[in-house]
């Protein structure tokens, strides 16, 4: 009897695609049984263009879900609407907190002053996680040179108790990333060119200087480092420049 569980499933997909390149294996996975319905979560930060793109090539009208956490950069909210329509995608969904959670948990718009996590958790992850339970995988930006647990990372992985993730981009080099986005003159995000390398929430954004890690501008002057939404196993993984 076949084994079904999320481990078998990733392993016989990481097996089936081990050979193809990052498009082939978006190409591929969506129309794979052993994935079921999936979508692709995207920030619209610095490197998420290059995810995009590909999608737009292979399945344009594959499900986008974009968290708008309320508290994003006007350039951010502005460069989402501008890839979407350059790029011809026809299923982007904006997801948010829900007016009920803002009035309860943050009426006053400070909590992240005194509690980033909490702040994270209602704004991102819990929006996130409601929208993600009615798929069955969903497709990350996820790469090995990000380092810690990633520099094992397979195109395949399973997300206890229901979910697969795909990442596409596993394999990839910092230089291909960026090559990529040149090749294809895909635009880039305004504020990398004032020193912003990971864009999350403007309160919490800072730029970097020469020679930082890319992180370094998240939640700077804190031993915070996740947003809460890259979870594999109960345990946090870096989610690097790219959410």
């Amino acid at each position: 009897m076949l084994d079904d569980t999320l481990d078998a499933r990733a392993a016989r997909l990481n097996d089936r695609y081990k050979h193809h390149a990052a498009t082939e294996v978006l190409r591929r996975a969506l129309k794979d049984p052993d994935l079921g319905s999936t979508t692709l979560v995207s920030s619209f930060g610095s490197e998420s263009v290059v995810l995009l793109h590909m999608v737009s090539l292979v399945a344009p009208g594959t499900p986008v879900l974009f968290i708008d956490t309320m508290m994003l950069f006007q350039e951010t909210l502005d460069y989402q609407l501008e890839v979407t329509r350059k790029l011809g995608l026809t299923d982007v969904r904006v997801i948010r907190a829900s007016e009920r959670e803002v009035a309860l948990n943050d009426p006053d718009g400070t909590l992240h002053q005194f509690n980033t996590d909490a702040c994270c958790d209602f704004r991102k992850t819990i929006p996130l996680e409601r929208e993600l339970s009615k798929f069955d995988a969903w497709i990350t930006g996820r790469k090995r040179f990000q380092g810690g647990e990633r520099q094992q990372l397979d195109f395949f992985e399973s997300e206890p108790p229901s979910r697969l993730r795909i990442n596409p981009l596993a394999h990839w080099r910092r230089e291909d990333v960026q090559e990529y986005m040149a090749e294809n003159n895909l635009p880039r995000h305004p504020l990398v060119a004032k020193g912003y390398a990971s864009i999350g929430c403007a309160p919490c954004t800072s730029p970097i200087k020469p020679g930082e890690d890319p992180r370094a501008g998240r939640w700077r002057g804190q031993a915070k480092t996740e947003c809460g939404i890259h979870f594999i196993g109960g345990k946090m993984v870096r989610a690097g420049a790219n959410t």
